[in-house]
């Protein structure tokens, strides 16, 4: 049994690639760059990608449409399981960001074979990552729209495991797993946490919408895309993410890594 896992590099690929090698399985890593080529934007990478693969780790494309028609290819290539990364009430937002999200898992519901959607929270990796809020951290400042609303911020590593769980055991078609850590962090407290485990001063500053929305076309943002960060950050601030969730309890049969765990384990990063 081959294993596709898209996106393999990834936050939650490469954990992913590395417990499913962990559990012997036979595990086909597909990205722009690896020895499997895979780009959503080129459908002449796909073919390749499924063929001889019975299970895939779905990925969404950027764009909706190209999720059923890779869906309906990969199930005639003989593809029997899909397990699909979305995000936690990715139904609850128009903005066109996520539709990708939502059209992966429409496909997979549709597909006709087994599938199963993961809908995690934000991720804890996202403070160390250098394309969202690493370098303000470095900074010594984030600033975001967000309020005193808490979130249970989720490891990519839980994510990883729930994910391996789902694609190499039965029992878990047609499920939806709502993924986050064990507790709901403010912001302000998240980052106080960071800065005390890295010794750097960092500050937490509350913006307005409007302000923020300024801060990101200033750094060159697009107005569109603006505007759909502004939006999912109003979703946010209204309580949507706060509620912790029992996915990972639900399929590991063990509480989720907090966050204090994935500060000690990434702290360098920070200074």
């Amino acid at each position: 049994m081959t294993i596709l896992v898209l996106g393999g590099t990834g936050k939650t690929g490469r954990p992913l690639v590395e417990n499913l090698r962990a559990r012997g399985a036979d595990v086909r890593v597909a990205t722009r760059r690896s020895g499997t080529r895979f780009d959503w934007s080129d459908q002449d990478t796909w073919a390749a990608a499924v063929e001889g693969a019975s299970t895939v780790y779905l990925v969404a494309p950027y764009e909706p449409e190209s999720a059923a028609i890779f869906v309906k290819q990969a199930v005639e290539a003989g593809v029997r399981r899909f397990v699909a990364l979305s995000g936690r009430d990715v139904d609850r937002f128009p903005a066109e960001y996520f539709q990708g999200m939502a059209a992966g898992e429409r496909a997979v519901r549709d597909s006709g074979v087994e599938w199963t959607i993961l809908r995690p929270n934000n991720f804890n990796q996202n403070f160390d990552d250098p394309d969202i809020w690493l370098a303000p951290l470095r900074d010594g400042r984030l600033a975001l729209p967000i309020g005193d609303t808490p979130e249970p911020f989720i490891d990519a590593r839980d994510i990883a495991a729930v994910a391996a769980v789902a694609l190499t055991e039965d029992g878990h078609h047609e499920q939806v797993y709502t993924l986050s850590g064990p507790q709901a962090l403010t912001f302000g407290a998240v980052v106080d946490t960071i800065a005390k485990a890295s010794g750097r001063s960092i500050r937490y500053e509350e913006l307005t919408p409007e302000q923020y929305r300024d801060e990101l076309l200033a750094q060159g943002a697009p107005e569109e895309a603006a505007a759909e960060i502004n939006a999912m950050f109003t979703e946010m601030r209204g309580g949507l993410y706060a509620e912790p969730r029992d996915g990972v309890q639900r399929v590991l049969g063990r509480d989720p890594i907090d966050f204090d765990s994935y500060v000690s384990a990434t702290v360098t990063a920070w200074r």
